[in-house]
């Protein structure tokens, strides 16, 4: 069983998109701040209710997340 779920977080046309892996989660925000709150709560809300050890979770998983950036423009 896994402890935690893993989400990602990307640049969006307006924003910031965050998309867990292998749950049917993503949500988005202005900011980072944002986005990262409208995770916990999104991922909450799904997993409200369900049979964790059916998803493959142990009980109060931790969500981790990975920020995809741009790199830095060398000033040349």
């Amino acid at each position: 069983m896994q402890r935690t779920i893993k989400a990602f977080v990307y640049p969006g046309e307006s924003g910031y998109v965050a998309e867990c892996a292998g749950l049917s989660v993503v949500t988005q925000g202005g900011t980072l701040d944002e986005t990262i709150t409208n995770l916990q709560e999104a991922v909450a809300l799904y997993l409200e209710g369900e049979d964790l050890a059916a998803l493959d979770l142990e009980p109060n998983p931790s969500l981790i997340v990975t920020f995809e950036v741009e790199p830095l423009a060398h000033a040349g």
